[in-house]
């Protein structure tokens, strides 16, 4: 494969985005989950594998795939377990190679996080990340390769980044429109804002989607988004009880960031319908 001078100024801008880790730190504060109120039926379950492709601007660099993986028991306590895992393609290997994993561990009954884990491989930068809970004493305490901080205090009910997404899947985005939680990831703890800014159909991998457009306050992003003014992140999420991510993207002064659905093990979403069939009954 030949790659121009465009491709390369986009592998350059997602070598910089990725440094900084864009995808946990839009997580992070965009998928904070509202303090109160529960959904029906369960909006997720162990097997659930949601697979999408990243791409800057135009070019297709990687894939990200969430997880739902068998519960587990923490100190006699059965857990969710949930992972995050990136990749970049072979053909940026070369430029910058990414290899994430997080995972993070919930209660049963989805109200606080237990565990965070990240094994980061970004290029040159390798971290071994763990954020462990006390709860007795409410504090968390980040450690990377075995180096301690000082713990944090931590409020009630408060979630890692990737819990925090899983978290609020269990909510109506048609009740509630402004949505806040408490969210840490070791080294600080913030209140995580989002707002439902409209109901919409867009298109994905050739499907067409009824979907909740979100937005979160920028507030507490750092890295990259810290240097745009207009830096902004929107969320596509199914407007069906999965509440599913259907498509994200950020803009930011390199460019433009996408993640885009491409396959659900657990079923199409209830509000997908074939772009194919659309058309065949002569809808746009």
């Amino acid at each position: 494969m030949i790659i121009n001078r465009g491709d390369q100024r986009c592998i350059s801008a997602w070598r910089r985005a990725l440094g900084r880790s864009l995808l946990l730190p839009a997580l992070w504060v965009l998928l904070a989950g509202p303090a109160a109120g529960r959904a029906a039926p369960v909006a997720f379950e162990p097997g659930e594998r949601l697979t999408y492709v990243l791409k800057w601007e135009m070019v297709p660099v990687g894939e990200a795939v969430l997880e739902v993986l068998p519960m587990k028991s923490i100190g006699g306590e059965a857990v969710f377990h949930f992972v995050l895992t990136a990749k970049s393609y072979p053909v940026i290997d070369p430029f910058f190679k990414v290899r994430d994993r997080v995972e993070a561990f919930a209660d049963s009954g989805m109200t606080r996080s237990l565990l965070f884990k990240k094994d980061q491989h970004e290029g040159r930068t390798r971290r071994m990340v763990v954020v462990s809970f006390d709860w007795d004493r409410r504090e968390a305490r980040f450690a990377n390769f075995d180096k301690q901080r000082e713990p944090i205090p931590v409020a009630d009910g408060t979630f890692d980044p990737l819990a925090a997404f899983y978290f609020s899947r269990l909510f109506d985005l048609e009740t509630h429109r402004l949505i806040e939680r408490p969210v840490t990831d070791g080294k600080r703890c913030v209140i995580g804002k989002l707002r439902v800014i409209k109901r919409e159909k867009i298109i994905a991998n050739s499907r067409v989607y009824d979907t909740f457009l979100v937005m979160p306050e920028m507030t507490h992003i750092r890295g990259v988004f810290e240097k745009s003014r207009e830096a902004d992140i929107k969320l596509w999420v199914s407007a069906d009880h999965r509440r599913i991510p259907i498509r994200i993207e950020s803009r930011v002064a390199l460019g433009r960031f996408v993640g885009e659905l491409v396959s659900d093990s657990a079923a199409a979403t209830a509000g997908a319908v074939s772009l194919s069939k659309l058309q065949r009954a002569g809808r746009p």
